[in-house]
């Protein structure tokens, strides 16, 4: 037995008799009655419809005159057809619709692959020249010792955003800088260099002395004038404590 494709499966499902519609085709035939009489009460005025008689002491008014077999079968016919022909259009129209919405489905589709067919191919700035240029160049710069901190550290920036622009395109360096735009800025403060505070030579002490001259601890000899006495700065002085000259 051949297999169907989903749309002719589709389509033969359709097409194919409903039971519904004969159920609803004799529901509605059914409805229609041989004989309609309209009874208005005299007392009250209430009005009724009936298939048969009116209760006793109402005025009866025949609405739909009584119909034979014949009527009443060829009346159930034509509802009968009515319906079948209402849904075969409803199935027309609905298959009608799916070939429309395919049809629309593939025109997009084509349109999209002539389209992306017509594109050209992204350029890859990674694989550029220009690319491996910059890449040498920083790291030619990053190799330096010859250059002071600062200036090597704007030599690195410099280096580094012409190698985000060549290896990343325009809108990928953009990108790159509107990130660094919305970075935090960290200034560190350097204290100042500390250097040891010099302090003076201590004086030069005395360390023997003769009859005649006293040496101290820098080797210099000072003739004495006295007991106790040595030539200083400002004339002959006397030594306090072992210092020279006093």
């Amino acid at each position: 037995m051949p297999t169907l494709t989903p749309f002719a499966a589709l389509r033969a499902d359709l097409l194919r008799p409903r039971a519904w519609v004969l159920v609803a085709a004799s529901a509605l035939c059914l409805g229609a009655q041989a004989q309609v009489v309209r009874c208005t009460d005299a007392r009250t005025g209430q009005v009724t419809y009936t298939d048969g008689a009116c209760t006793p002491g109402a005025a009866a008014r025949e609405v739909e005159p009584r119909k034979s077999s014949e009527d009443i079968l060829q009346e159930r016919q034509q509802a009968a057809q009515a319906l079948e022909q209402k849904q075969q259009r409803l199935q027309t129209e609905a298959l009608a619709a799916q070939r429309d919405a395919a049809r629309e489905a593939q025109r997009q589709y084509d349109n999209a692959q002539s389209g992306a067919a017509g594109r050209p191919a992204p350029q890859d700035y990674a694989r550029s020249a220009a690319c491996a240029q910059s890449r040498r160049n920083l790291d030619v710069v990053a190799s330096s010792n010859t250059l002071t901190p600062p200036e090597r550290r704007a030599r690195l920036d410099a280096a580094q955003r012409q190698m985000d622009l060549d290896c990343l395109g325009p809108e990928g360096y953009a990108a790159v800088e509107r990130a660094r735009a919305a970075q935090p800025r960290t200034v560190v403060v350097q204290p100042p260099p500390h250097y040891p505070q010099q302090r003076p030579p201590p004086p030069p002490r005395l360390t023997h002395c003769t009859e005649f001259r006293c040496t101290d601890t820098q080797g210099r000899s000072y003739p004495r004038a006295g007991p106790g006495r040595l030539p200083g700065p400002q004339g002959t002085c006397r030594s306090a404590g072992g210092q020279a000259p006093c």
